[in-house]
């Protein structure tokens, strides 16, 4: 039998090993600087400046001619709250060549765009940043296709410019229940930031399998999980989690859900049935937590709510039902696009 000091030895050689052994991983995993320099997206990038709140300030975006007979429509991609503009990829390649131009902006706060030190963030205010990008590249009037965090932007967009909106196409928008008034505690900006600082890829990885995927995985995802985890390795980890703190603080406090009634636009609902996101939900009391983000639920409440919303589900998809099955998403996604398209 090994002696006790055997033991302890193979212990701390097997503890020491790991520590290698991670440390190795870990300087293979790429550092991304506060605006995701390094990282490459599919398209050209191209910057909007303008000034906002007294800070100049630039909005990365992208701007993807049709590679097929244009059909005079253009589609603007609005990402979620652990997404960018990159992670349409698929989207883009899908709708340019249907035809459509695609405008696909980092939202202030996120990936390229600036990393404002202050900003009072508010869903009419990015909203007010997107509307004056568009103008800027002669975007009179376009199509918003919007996922997670982008939905509840989508949503104020519409209700603020409603002319400008053609019509709604929301991927599992999150924003369809208040969970402060379910009794989702509020955590504040500080706690939102500590949060943040302490995120890392296994955290990242481990809750987008679960939530955006169904509890699938594939190799393909890694790159997005890199994404995220590369700006909280990179020189302006502390920017980007300050950034991050100030949007859920945003999307915790400025529910939109009240307001499905007055929306004027055509819309269209895509939602994963799979899909339990909830802000906040892990702090939330235990015997709430299952009641929050219940997709297959809030999918039809809100196409209830939303006046003449038409509903797609998707009976195995999670989250982020465009990455995870492309063909099946986006074949639904032009048909809807196509079924309520100007003069139908």
């Amino acid at each position: 039998m090994p002696t006790r000091h055997y033991r302890i030895k193979m212990l701390a050689s097997a503890a020491l090993s790991a520590l290698l052994l991670s440390s190795a991983h870990a300087a293979d995993e790429p550092a991304y600087g506060a605006e995701l320099e390094g990282f490459s997206y599919p398209h050209p990038v191209k910057q909007y400046n303008f000034t906002s709140q007294g800070v100049a300030l630039h909005m990365a975006y992208m701007d993807v001619a049709p590679t097929v007979a244009a059909n005079g429509r253009t589609a603007v991609l609005l990402h979620g709250k652990n997404f960018c503009a990159a992670t349409w990829d698929a989207t883009i390649a899908s709708l340019s060549g249907a035809g459509y131009r695609v405008i696909a902006p980092d939202q202030i706060g996120f990936c390229k765009s600036s990393k404002p030190a202050r900003y009072q963030y508010s869903f009419q205010q990015l909203a007010d940043n997107t509307r004056a990008l568009l103008e800027s590249i002669g975007v009179k009037r376009a199509a918003l296709i919007a996922h997670s965090t982008g939905g509840m932007l989508a949503v104020r967009y519409a209700l603020m410019f409603p002319q400008q909106t053609e019509q709604l196409a929301l991927v599992n928008p999150i924003g369809l229940e208040d969970w402060k008034a379910l009794g989702v505690p509020s955590l504040g900006v500080d706690k939102w930031y500590a949060r943040e600082m302490a995120t890392d890829a296994d955290k990242i990885r481990a809750y987008e399998k679960s939530t955006y995927y169904a509890d699938t995985w594939k190799p393909e995802y890694e790159q997005w999980v890199q994404m995220l985890a590369g700006m909280n390795r990179g020189p302006g980890k502390q920017a980007v989690a300050w950034n991050s703190a100030l949007v859920y603080d945003m999307i915790y406090t400025q529910p939109v859900v009240y307001e499905f009634a007055r929306i004027k636009v055509p819309t269209l609902l895509l939602i994963g049935l799979k899909d339990t996101t909830a802000i906040g939900k892990d702090a939330a009391p235990p015997a709430l937590r299952p009641m929050l983000g219940r997709y297959a639920e809030l999918g039809k409440k809100a196409a209830s709510a939303i006046p003449g919303a038409r509903l797609v589900e998707f009976a195995g998809l999670g989250h982020a039902p465009q990455i995870q099955d492309p063909a099946t998403f986006h074949a639904a996604l032009l048909k809807g696009l196509n079924e309520a398209a100007p003069g139908k």
